[in-house]
């Protein structure tokens, strides 16, 4: 297991943070290891038409077996949300000598040998390392960023502002137990269980900051190969069941009456917070009809908004809970 050595300082310092990037490089499981992801596997199947004209072998050899993809596809995040070419600069700023201890490190523990296509792209570790993030950026601007990443972005903002509050209402206790059934906190030491021994060990955080991302790859928390990499540690995003089809779940009919269809339809799916894009699309009409509707419900008092970034969030409000019959949630 990873262990983060955590000081009441360095509380103080954990943030969250969303990484396009991150995203891109861990959705290659859905190519690798299909059906291990299936909140995603209807959009990703609308996706593999455009996927198969990448570089899609070099891309799918970036996995390994046991869904480990190299540390340096996943730089921690700088700001809370940053941009993907950003990122991505990162990315191309490996130095080139460190690609192959890189990419031994991912695939060496459960491997013979490199895949080929990689071993073969090392007598020049400049021009793979090249060759790589563009493949990364191609497939990002041509598959994830039109129609995927939108909606999973309003997905992870709503993560981040429920993750703010328990942290803010319950502290950091809580917020651990929360994030993931693999986390646990004990005596100052946060650790991310693990079946792997190659996990192992202790990371002092000392300063640093710890970042938590959430990510829609992950089946339990996760971390870094390296234990020299700066403190970091991802976790399975909530709302993921939101992205799998644009409907709304079915409402008692007398509040329908009383409000209207569409804004008891709104009511029934901001339980979790939520985006006027978001919402648009789950229920497939355009984000100004949303906004008329949330105006109105926001005067009466049934839901609530928040800012995140450049986005506002909205979810029900006590009144909300208790006018559409679902409890409250902490």
């Amino acid at each position: 297991m990873h262990r983060f050595k955590l000081g009441l300082a360095d509380l103080a310092t954990t943030w969250f943070a969303c990484s396009p990037v991150q995203e891109a490089a861990l959705s290659l499981r859905m190519w690798t290891h299909p059906g291990y992801f299936p909140l995603q596997s209807a959009a990703f199947e609308r996706l593999r038409p455009a996927f198969e004209r990448l570089d899609s072998a070099l891309l799918l050899s970036l996995v390994s077996v046991h869904r480990w993809i190299p540390d340096f596809l996943t730089p921690r995040p700088a700001t809370p949300w940053p941009d993907f070419r950003t990122e991505l600069a990162a990315v191309r700023a490996l130095p080139p000598e460190r690609l192959r201890p890189e990419l031994e490190q991912t695939f060496l523990p459960h491997h013979q040998s490199l895949p080929p296509l990689l071993a073969a792209g090392l007598a020049d570790p400049a021009r793979l390392l090249a060759r790589i993030a563009d493949a990364l950026e191609e497939y990002w601007e041509c598959c994830l960023a039109p129609g995927w990443w939108p909606q999973a972005r309003a997905v992870l903002e709503a993560d981040l502002v429920y993750r703010s509050r328990v942290l803010a209402q319950q502290g950091a206790a809580a917020l651990f137990a929360d994030l993931d059934h693999r986390l646990r906190w004990t005596d100052g030491l946060l650790s991310v269980d693990r079946r792997w021994k190659q996990w192992d060990g202790e990371i002092t955080v000392d300063g640093r900051g710890l970042v938590l991302v959430p990510t829609f790859f992950a089946r339990g928390a996760i971390t870094m190969i390296s234990n020299d990499r700066a403190p970091q540690i991802s976790y399975p995003a909530r709302g993921q069941a939101g992205m799998t089809a644009p409907a709304a779940s079915a409402t008692p009919r007398a509040l329908e009456q009383l409000l209207g269809a569409p804004k008891t339809r709104l009511l029934a799916l901001l339980a979790e917070p939520a985006s006027t894009t978001d919402l648009a699309y789950r229920l497939g009409v355009t984000p100004a009809a949303i906004s008329q509707h949330l105006a109105v419900l926001h005067r009466t008092g049934l839901v609530n908004r928040a800012r995140h970034g450049r986005s506002v969030l909205y979810s029900r409000s006590p009144l909300g809970d208790e006018l559409s019959g679902h409890p409250r949630r902490g």
